[in-house]
């Protein structure tokens, strides 16, 4: 018996659909994977009132893959918070907020992708808001940042949201930018489009972007 003329279009038997559906799920597994396993192995560096989590660097390459990054790193956030705080005094607030910053940052930076820096800073402000916001309630109220001590007559939350805020800065607008920049570079992008992994690309005559 012959195949049916429009077998090969049928996404439950190996068509393109299913394919590309399949690296996009791979790729937010990877993204997920990697956010959690870079938190974990920082440790305290990572989770405290004053922190540099190097792993917040994966959030703007939303700018560049979109959906994957989106959940990936939401998902990574949230197995690694529940993972340093589940333990801790008041910890639910590190697994419920944390998650929720990395949605909104990385939502934001995808929106703003063709003002990539703008949008890395507002991430960066996102995160430090929410999480400068109850941080200090878990892991106590930041005694300093970066050797630079506070007026005492700071109020706490304040301190914690500029601490968290600084640290998202260098960790998303400085490093994950740059990580942004040379993943964007046609030498890298292009073999990775070639294997089928969807990209956000910006249209040469439009403000305006499309997948491929």
């Amino acid at each position: 018996m012959g195949l049916h003329p429009f077998r090969h279009k049928n996404p439950g038997v190996g068509g393109g659909k299913l394919k590309m559906d399949s690296k996009a799920l791979a790729l937010t597994a990877v993204f997920a994977a990697l956010y959690a396993v870079m938190v974990i192995v920082q440790g305290l560096s990572a989770a405290a009132s004053i922190q540099l989590r190097i792993a917040d660097c994966l959030i703007p390459l939303s700018a560049l893959f979109g959906l994957p990054t989106i959940v990936g790193v939401t998902i990574g956030c949230f197995v690694s918070n529940t993972y340093t705080s589940v333990s801790l005094p008041n910890g639910v607030y590190d697994i419920v907020f944390g998650p929720l910053a990395n949605l909104i940052a990385t939502t934001l930076i995808y929106l703003l992708r063709n003002k990539r820096m703008a949008g890395c800073i507002l991430g960066s402000a996102v995160i430090g808001t929410i999480v400068g916001s109850y941080i200090w309630i878990i892991f106590g109220p930041p005694l300093d940042i970066l050797g630079l001590s506070f007026p005492s007559s700071w109020p706490i939350l304040a301190v914690s949201i500029i601490s968290i805020t600084i640290s998202s800065l260098i960790a998303i607008a400085v490093i994950g930018y740059i990580l942004l920049t040379i993943l964007s570079k046609p030498s890298i992008i292009n073999p990775l489009k070639a294997r089928g992994l969807k990209v956000v690309v910006e249209k040469s005559s439009h403000k305006s972007f499309q997948l491929r």
